[in-house]
């Protein structure tokens, strides 16, 4: 079963104990996924669960939406039309935005598995389904896009932090905690996939390092001899030689008095610029 699957099941569990806030829910269903034929409501027969919640809602509120009382109850504009949609003020509490969100997800929404990618989408029908829930999750201080596909008008978010909040308005409390998990988990991943990124770098910088040092002071040996250098240098040098690959902390202790790293480091740069020295003058 898919991640979005996992959330609709969740939420087709989830029944509102306030009569406004089914009413809301049941709106949201009517007006994402039915069809208005001569009067009557006609639901998608491959959507299960919407019929389901449906019936439910309407049992528990002792309505039928068929009747003139029952979209009265819901608040269903336009029914005339094909489609319609509901009165605001079916909507005004935020407890009964949050069932109407629900309801719209549960008809028409889909959710990316988070190991994948964070996507979270209500594909409308009409621009004002659309603008209705835009301004639902704006109201929950969210920012929501929606772009136009083709005939429909898609509500969507790209945030994984926001799919985190709609899925807890929405009382998707289950799935929240496996999102959260996985998650972490990708941010736990990432932030180790960096350090050691960065801890390899550093190694082959300092690697790097290292070869050039070789090289210079090799180059002055097969030159002008270590001799050449002063004598300060020339123990660094010689030391190098020795301890191809010892950390420069590890090589200035070996020194005879001993000095720290910046010291050891400010030595083998006055190699190279030595050596730099040298190849200029070969090669003028």
């Amino acid at each position: 079963m898919s991640f979005s699957s996992d959330v609709k099941k969740e939420l087709t569990q989830q029944i509102s104990s306030s009569r406004h806030c089914k009413l809301a829910e049941l709106g949201a269903l009517v007006t994402m996924t039915a069809k208005f034929q001569d009067g009557e409501i006609i639901f998608d027969a491959e959507q299960e669960n919407v019929i389901n919640k449906v019936a439910v809602l309407q049992k528990s509120l002792k309505i039928d939406i068929d009747t003139p009382e029952g979209k009265q109850a819901v608040k269903l504009l336009d029914t005339e039309k094909k489609r319609c949609i509901v009165d605001r003020m079916l909507i005004e509490r935020n407890c009964c935005k949050q069932s109407y969100l629900r309801g719209a997800f549960l008809a028409a929404g889909s959710v990316t598995n988070p190991e994948k990618g964070y996507h979270f989408e209500i594909v409308c029908e009409c621009e004002e389904h659309a603008r209705i829930l835009i301004d639902i999750i704006k109201d929950f201080g969210l920012e929501p896009k929606y772009i136009q596909r083709k005939k429909y008008f898609v509500v969507y978010i790209k945030d994984g932090s926001m799919i985190v909040d709609v899925l807890n308005i929405m009382g998707a409390h289950v799935s929240l905690m496996n999102m959260e998990n996985v998650r972490i988990l990708k941010d736990m991943r990432n932030s180790v996939n960096r350090r050691v990124n960065c801890e390899t770098a550093n190694i082959n910088k300092t690697v790097n390092a290292a070869l050039r040092q070789l090289e210079d002071i090799r180059y002055i040996e097969a030159t002008k001899g270590l001799k050449y250098l002063p004598d300060n240098l020339r123990k660094v040098a010689e030391l190098r030689l020795e301890e191809e690959e010892t950390p420069l902390k590890e090589l200035g202790e070996k020194l005879n008095p001993p000095i720290g790293k910046s010291g050891i480091n400010h030595r083998l740069r006055k190699i190279s610029e030595i050596a730099s020295e040298l190849r200029r003058n070969e090669n003028d």
